[in-house]
């Protein structure tokens, strides 16, 4: 994809967490100003089609097995077998020596484009922000009017990037579904977001929309060693319903080839198994997989498949309660949107 840059100098991008390619294809009539823009088609997301990998890969251009952000929480080694939740993150783990890839916003803000990342005010010093999004500044912004005001006057200024987020179709889904009523009101909202930028932004920005993911809604759930032989051998489960990092004991891990093909036998269609080498030669985490990275990958993968979720026991009701998921590799997970206009 070749474009040039803005003539203006302002670009703004909007993040809306969870609007998968679907979502644009199956209640486009709900999202009439973003369906009027130019659309470049469906964009894949990386693996896991999560939240903080996904974003770690937009805002440093490298994939997961360079910047280290494997899922939604991976076990951290050598730490006695604690469990980093990317979202809420640890303030034992150092965020940079965590993900040390320098960002795009760093490398922008050294060029002398002025960057700045809208978003809840309570995002703002999070681990996880620190890690993923160094380089802008951050602009708290909690309600429509303050979300649009904050864009609008980091576009002042020329050459500006302004990054804009909102995770409203994302809680929406995980907590009553895809589809559902509150769902749909999401993507009305979010809809109504994009038509207030197009309307203040400065004339001349070029604006974007994309997404981190889709979802899709849970039919079968599977509770890891209840009832079945997935625990055996496991010491710590992380990742997330639709992708699975499996940590195994000390003394068992010469046997991530065994677990693996036990998994697959209980499991069959409904998920993939791979250990963490077989991951990694299928380069679902990108060419470059690091030392570190190798260390943070479970040593068996599980990915489910159809309407599966894999649910952690000592998570089960949380878990279970959550209709929407992602992570996986279905189309429906993996493929994002991407539309462009310029503002007049």
């Amino acid at each position: 994809m070749d474009i040039a840059p803005s003539p203006t100098g302002r670009e703004c991008l909007f993040l809306i967490d969870g609007l998968g390619a679907s979502a644009i294809k199956d209640y486009g009539d709900l999202l009439p100003n973003i369906s009027a823009m130019l659309s470049y088609g469906s964009l894949q997301t990386s693996f896991p089609s999560t939240t903080a990998t996904a974003l770690t890969t937009l805002t440093t251009g490298q994939l997961p097995g360079a910047h280290g952000m494997l899922g939604y929480t991976v076990r951290v080694p050598r730490s006695g077998g604690r469990i980093l939740n990317a979202l809420k993150w640890d303030e034992r783990v150092d965020p940079l020596m965590w993900q040390p890839v320098p960002t795009l916003f760093e490398i922008a803000q050294s060029s002398g484009v002025t960057v700045s990342h809208i978003a809840a005010k309570r995002y703002e010093n999070s681990g996880f922000t620190r890690a993923a999004f160094r380089g802008a500044e951050y602009k708290g912004a909690n309600i429509l009017s303050e979300l649009v005001n904050e864009a609008k006057k980091a576009l002042t200024s020329s050459p500006s990037f302004a990054y804009v987020y909102v995770n409203d179709v994302d809680v929406a889904g995980h907590s009553d579904g895809v589809g559902s009523e509150k769902w749909l009101a999401a993507l009305t909202f979010v809809d109504s977001v994009a038509e207030s930028l197009i309307a203040k932004l400065p004339k001349g920005t070029r604006f974007w929309i994309t997404a981190d993911h889709g979802m899709i809604n849970a039919e079968e759930k599977i509770v890891i060693g209840e009832n079945n032989p997935l625990l055996d051998s496991v010491e710590t489960v992380a990742g997330e319903p639709r992708a699975r990092h499996l940590y195994l004991l000390a003394d068992q891990a010469d046997r991530a080839d065994e677990v693996a093909r036990s998994w697959r036998d209980f499991l069959g269609e409904r998920a993939d198994i791979y250990t963490r080498q077989e991951v990694i030669d299928a380069g679902y985490f990108g060419e470059v997989v690091t030392e570190d990275s190798r260390d943070r990958i479970g040593d068996v993968l599980a990915i489910a498949r159809g309407n599966t979720v894999l649910i952690e026991a000592e998570r089960k009701e949380q878990e279970s309660n959550m209709v929407g998921h992602h992570g996986g590799l279905s189309d429906t997970e993996k493929l994002i949107p991407l539309f462009s206009c310029e503002v007049n």
